[in-house]
């Protein structure tokens, strides 16, 4: 009898508590919205028919509120921090890509978010120090793309449970802080108004992180001057009397009125120069471009190549299928260009075509010893590829020192972007596996289209994997092995990293197996392969130290990503994409899986499980030994 007042007690304090703070929440919503303007996108909010976990941007987790994501909305007004903090289990905030403005609400006082997502919209103004004071549960911090000035609060810099921070393209000015988190997903800092030395806890981060601070120096960047890479200075031990300062400044003064005046020459012979020759063609000048990988950027540019193109040597654009022709080289040289990024091989570009579609266009330095027959004859070979998950060949430019491939352009970026919180967009678990399912039939569609090489792919990552805009997966820079340097494609493309390659310096069949399995790792437990950016010999052994780190910590709960939304009812199938991983990456060839199983056993995997998730578990934890066993003996 006293279990049933127990229980009946239960179901009470049940209907007391639980189920009138899902109402609370509704109303507290609705508030928030009366803060809101120009938000037509949340007219469902309010329709009790539904639910909550119905409305536009409401994030639930088993029915659960949880967050917000309002992003890509238009939305403008205020977001009322006071009427937020009565919202029962906020953890997750985004506002990505509206029109917000002004300071930066008090986000401090909700001490129990996680994540926070303020990127491309036009809050400005100062943080204060204590800007993050007291909230230790938050790991996500993106303000990207705003109008912020001052310095990187240094609250924001002692989160104990930091993972990702991208502050780039704002005005912070100063010093970077001394970050007490050092194990970083994501870690951009681009593109501000930072000065003096970098830290050295972040001497390891790709330089990337830091570009377009003209102020910042240290490793990864230039040395310092003055630092001990530097000669020493001995004017003052020579001179006592003079005044260090002064003389500083005078010759500040004196370098400043130089570089005003050469701007000003240097400007006065382009001009000339322009309209001396705005009827001929553009002259082309070499542009400097870092060497090292550089997140996505909204510089606006025109594509210029190293040397003018010459009609009687190299020609125009080169057109692998007839029903892209039209696009002019000239126009496509002069067309508007938004740098995407610049890495080893060269610099890539979304080019905006006055009366023509948009196109990717990847610059190629490395593949100079490839004669133009040969060149020709490959790129029109890729040319008559066609998948649905190859990203099309349209055109290609030969030239001496530099060649340009055209491809369609994908509208929702990279894979990369999207699990390393560049994008602001988080791939559900359906997504990711639609995804892999896709890279899977593509790869099998190069192996059945290249069976005479040895590397069909030669560079898959997850940086190379595009989404359309149904984010459907499209693989580039694809069969490029026979055209590259071989000395550039042994450091720098991934096929080359696998075991095989590093101990008999080349790759094997199993090479682009090797790179799937280490995606699909990637997919699952969202980190990033960091070796990829470890150039030269040992990199291979790094990478495969970092697979056998992700598969030996065993069923811990920290192996497949937390963050992946609606893993909830797939993780025994997740569970079986990561054994499927688990196969790509093994060490022996003889024990590594072929391209075909991996495909076959890719394609029978479900959104949803259909029971048997305990067996998945524990074979799995039998697997992970396994996996590490074969590792450790190799």
């Amino acid at each position: 009898m006293a279990h049933k007042v127990d229980y009946c007690c239960l179901l009470m304090l049940f209907f007391t508590w639980f189920l009138p703070s899902l109402a609370d929440n509704a109303q507290v919503l609705m508030n928030f919205k009366r803060f809101l303007s120009n938000a037509d996108a949340l007219n469902n909010w309010g329709n009790q028919s539904i639910g909550v976990c119905s409305w536009t941007g409401i994030l639930c987790f088993n029915q659960n509120f949880h967050g917000l994501r309002l992003e890509n909305m238009g939305l403008s007004g205020t977001v009322d921090v006071d009427t937020l903090l009565q919202l029962t289990n906020l953890n997750s905030f985004s506002v990505i890509n509206n029109n917000f403005e002004g300071p930066m609400p008090e986000f401090k006082k909700i001490v129990s978010l996680r994540a926070l997502f303020l990127s491309n919209n036009k809050f400005s103004g100062e943080l204060p120090d204590d800007a993050f004071e007291g909230m230790k549960r938050l790991k996500r911090v993106f303000l990207a793309e705003n109008g912020l000035t001052g310095h990187i609060p240094t609250s924001l810099a002692k989160l104990p449970n930091l993972l990702d921070v991208d502050i780039h393209g704002n005005s912070f000015e100063g010093n970077i802080p001394e970050f007490q988190q050092r194990d970083f997903r994501v870690f951009n800092l681009s593109y501000n108004k930072l000065e003096g030395q970098i830290p050295e806890s972040l001497s390891s981060k790709d330089p990337g992180s830091f570009a377009g601070n003209q102020g910042l120096c240290g490793k990864p960047l230039s040395p310092c001057i003055g630092s001990p890479t530097s000669p020493p200075d001995t004017d003052t031990d020579e001179h006592p009397n003079s005044h260090p300062e002064k003389e500083n400044k005078e010759k500040r003064v004196i370098l400043t009125v130089i570089v005003v005046a050469g701007v000003i020459v240097l400007a006065s012979i382009l001009a000339l120069l322009i309209i001396r020759y705005r009827r001929k063609k553009p002259v082309l000048v070499k542009e400097a471009q870092p060497q090292n990988v550089t997140p996505f950027s909204s510089e606006s540019k025109s594509i210029v190549l190293t040397t003018e193109p010459k009609k009687s040597e190299e020609g125009g654009l080169n057109f692998v299928r007839n029903e892209r022709e039209g696009i002019d080289m000239q126009d496509l040289l002069r067309a508007s260009a938004e740098v995407l990024g610049s890495g080893s091989f060269g610099s890539t570009y979304k080019a905006m075509l006055l009366n023509g579609p948009v196109v990717v266009v990847k610059r190629f330095k490395h593949m100079n010893n490839v004669g133009k027959k040969e060149f020709v004859e490959h790129m029109n070979r890729l040319g008559k590829l066609s998948h649905p998950n190859l990203l099309p060949l349209v055109a290609f430019y030969y030239g001496k020192e530099e060649k340009l491939l055209v491809h369609d352009f994908a509208e929702n970026g990279s894979l990369a972007s999207h699990l390393h919180g560049r994008s602001g967009v988080e791939l559900n678990w359906g997504t990711r596996l639609k995804i892999i399912k896709g890279v899977a039939r593509g790869l099998a569609y190069l192996y059945t289209e290249f069976p005479d090489q040895a590397l069909p792919h030669g560079h898959l990552k997850s940086s190379n994997v595009v989404l359309d805009g149904s984010f459907e997966a499209r693989l580039a820079e694809y069969g490029l092995v026979a055209v590259v340097e071989k000395s550039h494609a042994q450091q720098f493309m991934v096929a080359y990293k696998s075991p095989e390659a590093s101990q008999l310096e080349k790759p094997s069949e199993k090479s682009d197996v090797w790179c799937l399995g280490i995606l699909i790792l990637e997919l699952l437990t969202g980190k990033f392969p960091a070796n990829y950016l470890r150039h030269g010999k040992g990199a291979s052994e790094d990478l495969a130290a970092w697979v056998n780190s992700i598969v030996g910590e065993g069923w811990s709960g920290e192996v497949l990503d937390k963050g992946i939304p609606g893993r909830g009812s797939g993780e025994g199938e997740m569970v079986k994409l990561l054994r499927i991983g688990m196969g790509c990456c093994e060490w022996k060839l003889e024990s590594r899986w072929g391209w075909k199983e991996a495909v076959s056993k890719i394609e029978e995997l479900k959104e949803s499980d259909d029971g048997g998730e305990g067996d998945n578990l524990n074979s799995l934890s039998t697997s992970l030994d396994d996996f590490s066993l074969s590792h450790s003996t190799s």
